[in-house]
């Protein structure tokens, strides 16, 4: 089904959290395509170098540097730029981190979210509230079937556990502040492990091909044989934005959660992707290297992403092998000149919606 957003968005008021991040970046330049008034709220890029600078995410919208742990900042934000939609995208979004830091990771993923649905129920222009957290939000028992919405919320580490304490956030905000006409109408949506050109990120697989392609150091791998539902992030960003679409259209109905996985054959091992990216670039050498010590992660997580189809007409289009390739051909451009991130990602952004949006 072609998507109906391509007109949808010219003139609305969006606010993004987050818009400094990988993710952020990415969902900021396609609102700009698609003529959002855009506005951006999140601390500065931690990372050297970073899509933020890279693309110049800040031009053409309101870029505000401020942290979501703190209300008073996220309040001025609703109180004096009235949004229509709001995308919170912010977040502490590493598990291995979140190890380090659980204290940070709760008051980011949690008592964040807290102050982003507080400031829209005291805002009375906004309509329509997206949530993203995180295929990891759910109790994950390491089943190969994949998890569907109304499955129960969980978390082995901080990271994970902060994602289903804000899905559980949402949910009483939700019926308890947003459950009559007039109010905004909440979801929240669940992603997969997101790939494409722009991320720098620390313990991340492809930041650290990417590295060691750069470096020519080997590629260290520390868990091989374990599974994830890899995606370009152009693919739940398109759920995103069909959601908030329909949430302003017909309100309450599709206030729920829902999940934007890839396809169940783009779901493989740690390995198998490393060797498929290292392959498309034409050089890289892998090193099998377990670690003992390192910290629990889930060896296989997948979504259903049956109730996406069937209500939203979203589906995903682009295979693994696609993914890998424009992500490969991002860094590459990069890499050859730096200047070349802002048109590529926009060339991207628009063969992406050539095949999905005509």
């Amino acid at each position: 089904m072609a998507d109906s957003f391509t007109s949808f968005y010219r003139g609305k008021k969006v606010l993004v959290t987050g818009h400094t991040g990988f993710k952020g970046g990415w969902l900021t330049a396609w609102l700009k395509i698609l003529g959002a008034h855009l506005i951006g709220f999140a601390l500065p890029p931690e990372t050297r170098p970073n899509l933020f600078d890279a693309a110049t995410t800040d031009r053409n919208m309101i870029s505000l540097f401020g942290d979501i742990r703190n209300f008073n900042e996220i309040s001025d934000v609703f109180f004096e730029r009235a949004p229509e939609i709001v995308i919170h995208n912010a977040a502490q979004p590493l598990v291995r981190r979140s190890y380090r830091e659980p204290v940070e990771t709760y008051a980011t993923n949690v008592m964040g979210t807290v102050h982003v649905l507080e400031a829209a129920r005291q805002t009375p222009s906004v309509k329509a509230i997206v949530i993203v957290t995180s295929d990891k939000c759910y109790e994950n028992r390491e089943w190969f079937w994949g998890y569907r919405e109304e499955d129960a919320m969980g978390g082995h580490d901080p990271y994970s556990s902060s994602k289903g304490c804000a899905e559980l956030v949402t949910t009483a905000y939700r019926r308890s502040f947003f459950n009559q006409n007039g109010t905004a109408a909440v979801a929240t949506a669940r992603a997969g492990n997101v790939i494409a050109g722009g991320d720098w990120s620390e313990d991340r697989l492809v930041p650290d091909i990417v590295r060691g392609i750069s470096s020519g150091a080997p590629i260290v791998i520390r868990r091989p044989t374990s599974v994830r539902p890899w995606q370009h992030v152009l693919e739940p960003i398109r759920g995103y934005l069909l959601l908030a679409q329909r949430l302003w259209e017909c309100g309450h109905g599709f206030a729920e959660p829902w999940n934007f996985g890839p396809r169940d054959a783009d779901a493989v091992s740690v390995a198998e992707f490393s060797q498929r990216m290292i392959s498309l670039w034409g050089k890289g050498q892998l090193k099998i290297q377990p670690d003992a010590a390192t910290p629990h992660e889930a060896q296989s997580l997948r979504l259903n992403c049956d109730k996406a189809r069937r209500q939203l007409g979203w589906q995903p289009v682009v295979t693994l092998d696609q993914a890998l390739e424009w992500t490969v051909e991002w860094y590459r451009l990069y890499y050859e000149n730096p200047a070349s991130a802002l048109p590529v990602t926009e060339t991207q952004i628009r063969r992406y919606m050539r095949d999905t949006c005509a």
